[in-house]
This record gives structure tokens, sequence and C-alpha cells, in this order.
């Protein structure tokens, strides 16, 4: 897959099949879109374009607003779409003035002049443009003067709940693992660096490594502990990861620290990727640093029960 990283560096392609969108997720709605685009370019010989926006849009339009945290960093998002299969990723800088052009603008700058479409693949609703003015019927309309035909996706329902990033991520802000990992179509996951703590879970007989996360606008799923799997270099092994400020120690500071079981390596400074799979408890202050060492016991007897199953 092909990245580019402005309209300058794109060169125009002879057939383009394109689609347009944030894909926050990369999630299960995202997906059908893609193979329906795959689909498409395969019949018609063409190519295949996903142009995504970064920074997302509503950091630049609400910039006062900070509640946003994203399911991926977009090197996970461009990944994701790799995976999928895309032949050209094209993230176009969001910047306030280029909020500001029109749809009509849009489709004769991006997708006309600067792509080369020939059909475009778009999501239920798929608004674009100046004030999201743009919508499936102006395409419909402007797409034959410009040699180019749309097609719309329905809305994509997995038992009845539509699928959106807004769904997913609320899932996660809840703790509901079971609703994001199916909206997904995979468990939710971080990346980071390992970093330095106090080494308080080496005291407590359970080592962790503390990460700290590539972005400030990922979401970090709510406080307690999960278990996990985690990736280190081309293995994948089984933990259990804590999200809290840690209230037995009356600690203020929000910390993300993993046990990987059966692991006693030094990583300072490396990546881990970290997949959630299941909420174990919620985040709990203690009386003291025995009982939470007893918790502890239970909590890894409890991860592991959940992933026993799992290969890896």
């Amino acid at each position: 897959m092909k990245i580019y990283y402005s309209l300058e560096d794109f060169s125009k392609l002879a057939n383009g099949v394109v689609t347009s969108g944030t894909f926050d997720g990369v999630h299960l709605g995202h997906q059908k879109i893609i193979r329906r685009l795959k689909e498409v370019a395969e019949k018609s010989k063409g190519e295949t374009v996903v142009i995504t926006f970064w920074p997302h849009p509503r950091l630049i339009l609400k910039p006062a607003d900070d509640s946003l945290k994203l399911l991926n960093t977009f090197e996970e998002k461009a990944a994701l779409l790799k995976e999928q299969g895309i032949q050209h990723l094209l993230r176009i800088p969001f910047t306030k003035e280029f909020s500001q052009i029109s749809s009509q603008q849009f489709i004769t700058t991006v997708l006309v002049n600067t792509i080369g479409t020939k059909k475009l693949v778009i999501g239920y609703d798929h608004r674009f443009g100046n004030n999201r003015e743009g919508s499936f019927e102006q395409l419909k309309i402007s797409g034959p003067a410009f040699g180019f035909e749309v097609e719309e996706i329905e809305r994509q329902d997995i038992d009845h709940v539509a699928v959106s990033s807004s769904k997913i991520r609320k899932a996660l802000e809840e703790s509901d693992l079971e609703s994001a990992t199916h909206l997904l179509g995979r468990p939710y996951s971080i990346s980071g660096q390992v970093v330095r703590g106090d080494k308080l879970g080496r005291v407590l007989g359970y080592p962790t490594a503390n990460i700290d996360l590539d972005s400030r606008l990922k979401l970090i799923p709510a406080d307690g502990i999960y278990a996990v799997t985690v990736q280190h270099e081309h293995h994948v092994m089984k933990g259990m990861l804590y999200i809290g400020n840690r209230p037995t120690i009356n600690g203020t500071k929000k910390v993300i620290e993993v046990n990987i079981f059966d692991f006693n390596k030094e990583i300072y400074g490396e990546t881990l990727t970290v997949a959630f799979h299941q909420l174990i408890r919620t985040d709990t202050k203690f009386g003291d640093l025995e009982g939470l060492k007893n918790q502890l016991h239970q909590d890894k007897k409890d991860a592991l029960a959940i992933l026993e199953h799992m290969i890896i």
C-alpha cells in the first residue's frame, strides 16, 4: 500500500475506485465499505483509494472541545487498511482552510483532478465539504458530468445495532469490551513505549511494564484490571493489565501497566502492543498492600482462565 501525505504527492490514476472518511477504528462498518470497494476495483480493473483526514476534523472544527479520543493513531489506521488490501491511502491534512472548501470544490479538486475517480463508494449518510453540505444526492448529480459513478453502502447493523466509532468509544469507556470487540471485529488495542515506574509491582510479586502511549489522543479504556495479550517484537504473550491511579497507595496519576505472564526480560524503551480481551474487575482501594497482593493472585487466575483457550 502506498501512503501519500498531501494532494501534491498523489499521481492521478487512470481508474481510481475511491472511498472517503475518517475511518477511526476501521470497524466492521468500514470493512463492509472496503470489501465493496475491492469488489468494484476487481471488476473494473481499477485501483483502490482511501481518502482520510488528519488530524480528525473535530479537533480542528471544535478546538475548545478536548473530549474526543480516537480508536486509532494514524499509523494504526494505516496498518489496518493495509491488512484490508487497500492499494492507495491519501492522508489529506485537515486544516481550517481545507474545512472551508465547498463540496463542489472537493469533487473537482480532490476526486477528479487529483485522484482520477471513476467510481466512488461511500457509507450511509456520508457528508463532505464546508458545513457538511455535500451529500450522496449531490454526488449522483455531479458524477456523470465528471465521468464517475457513485454507490452508497447501506448502514451496517450488527444484532440490530448500527456500527459507529462513537458507539465503540462509549463501550470502551464503560468497560463493555464484549460490545467493542463485536463492533470492531477484533479486540481493541493500544501501543506504547515501556517506561520506568516505581517498581511496586515487583515488590508485590507481579512485575509490570509501564506503558507510555504513542498518542495523547488515543482512547484509554475505563479504569480496571483486564485480561490481555501482549505483542513484543514478533512474540504474543498472555498477561493482565491495570489502568488507574492506584488508590491503595493514594496515587494521583493514572498509569497503564501490564504484568506479562512468564516473562522476565528488561524491555525499557521498547514498544508493546496490548490487546484487551475481557474486564476482570473494576479498580478497587484495598486496606493494605497485602490485600492488594492477594487480589492480584486471584486476578492472575481469572486472566489465565479467560485466556486459556486462546491460540497465540
